[in-house]
């Protein structure tokens, strides 16, 4: 049987080197930014957006910043700040986009980034929904007689070589048994190209076909064929760490959808507060404090309904059928509308 003070000197010895372990692990740890507390203490949210993408964010010669991503933005500093103003605009790029998000540069990512698994489980950052269902379609003219890219087959289909365009045109066509002739062009030489007639349709996202649709000489000529043929979803991104933060971002896209589906408008949020519907009056405050729980106070989903609308309104205004760029709903209609944009309730 061994010394009692020989065990209790192993023992001893044993505890603080557990102690020294935790010691280390927790210094070395990263420390978790409370970046709520941090926007509402700076007064500003730092919104990363592209500046150059028609409907989603612009900015003209006097600084003033529009589309549909700017208005997530406004409603998040809405939400936490009651003021939709309160929102400073960094303009990224695609390759200064993500480390932007992990070195806290900006408090959230709202620039027509696509989910994908590699870089919501690699990058340290968090997709927290999807607010606008992106894919790849087929723009041809309407001279054709078309309507659906089904009837494309034989057709010359300009795509930009080595692009995940070309292989997902090639599987769709593989796919629906059908043989088409690749016009292979460079980065931004679709548009050129299918100008000059040397195809009869080209590839690309539905955002970027509509928006390459209004430089043609005449866009009404030229039509964007229904079809999806490869997945894009866009979605706001924040940091990994933060879990509160996620929940707030969140929550203010799917408190956008669930307005929509509501009723709930810019012009009558006032008068909805006094509404006997309950799941209206939990969403904007009236009743209960589900802001409460994301550090928010009772008004937060109405004073980002205030300030830039419903989801609905958001989408019309700027990409939809209010805006130049005349994109349709689609997938990103209601679900009760034939879409898949679809919100949990708020209690």
């Amino acid at each position: 049987m061994p010394e009692p003070t020989s065990t209790c000197l192993r023992l001893s010895k044993a505890v603080f080197a557990a102690v020294v372990f935790a010691f280390c692990f927790i210094a070395m740890a990263p420390a978790q930014a409370d970046i709520l507390a941090n926007v509402k203490q700076r007064k500003t949210l730092l919104c990363g957006v592209d500046p150059g993408v028609p409907g989603f964010a612009t900015v003209d010669d006097q600084r003033r910043w529009s589309g549909f991503d700017v208005d997530y933005c406004r409603a998040i500093a809405a939400a936490v700040l009651g003021d939709a103003k309160a929102v400073t605009f960094v303009p990224l790029t695609a390759r200064e986009r993500f480390k932007a998000i992990q070195d806290g540069s900006v408090d959230v990512l709202i620039r027509n980034t696509e989910w994908t698994m590699a870089r919501d489980t690699s990058f340290g950052v968090t997709f927290v929904g999807v607010d606008f269902y992106n894919g790849q379609a087929f723009m041809v003219r309407r001279s054709l007689g078309i309507n659906s890219a089904l009837q494309l087959s034989g057709a010359k289909i300009c795509v930009e070589s080595g692009s995940a365009a070309e292989v997902a045109i090639a599987a769709y066509f593989k796919t629906h048994g059908m043989n088409y002739a690749p016009v292979m062009v460079d980065a931004d030489g679709e548009r050129p190209a299918y100008e000059t007639a040397q195809c009869d349709a080209f590839t690309g996202d539905l955002v970027t076909l509509y928006s390459q649709r209004l430089l043609l000489a005449a866009p009404d000529e030229s039509i964007v064929l229904p079809e999806i043929v490869a997945k894009e979803p866009y979605g706001p991104l924040v940091p990994q760490a933060d879990y509160r933060w996620q929940a707030v971002v969140r929550w203010v896209h799917f408190a956008l959808l669930d307005a929509e589906e509501l009723g709930i408008t810019a012009g009558n949020v006032d008068a909805m507060t006094q509404s006997d519907n309950s799941d209206v009056r939990q969403l904007l405050g009236t009743d209960g404090t589900p802001g409460k729980s994301i550090g928010l106070d009772a008004a937060w989903a109405a004073n980002a309904i205030a300030a830039v609308g419903n989801y609905g309104e958001i989408f019309d205004r700027n990409l939809g059928k209010d805006s130049a760029l005349q994109i349709p709903r689609g997938l990103n209609a209601l679900w009760t509308e034939g879409g898949i944009q679809f919100a949990p309730p708020v209690h």
